[in-house]
């Protein structure tokens, strides 16, 4: 993953990483480490980081540019 999207993402939706803890439960400490490339997340923490910031999986991990969200199920 990029770590700086993650970072740009949650600060162009005006977000603090408490905020984003109440949005995924992944522990703000914990959050903070992944933003600096300090910790990995799982594919659980992936789905709920993307879903948060209303973008994909793919655009997290760099595969690909376009930061719009896929269709999601209903």
């Amino acid at each position: 993953m990029t770590m700086s999207r993650l970072r740009e993402l949650r600060r162009e939706r005006g977000y603090t990483q408490v905020k984003m803890q109440m949005l995924t439960g992944i522990d703000q400490s914990d959050y903070s480490k992944l933003e600096s490339g300090k910790r990995f997340y799982t594919f659980e923490q992936c789905k709920r980081i993307a879903e948060a910031l209303d973008t994909s999986m793919d655009y997290l991990a760099g595969l690909t540019d376009d930061p719009r969200p896929y269709p999601r199920r209903r």
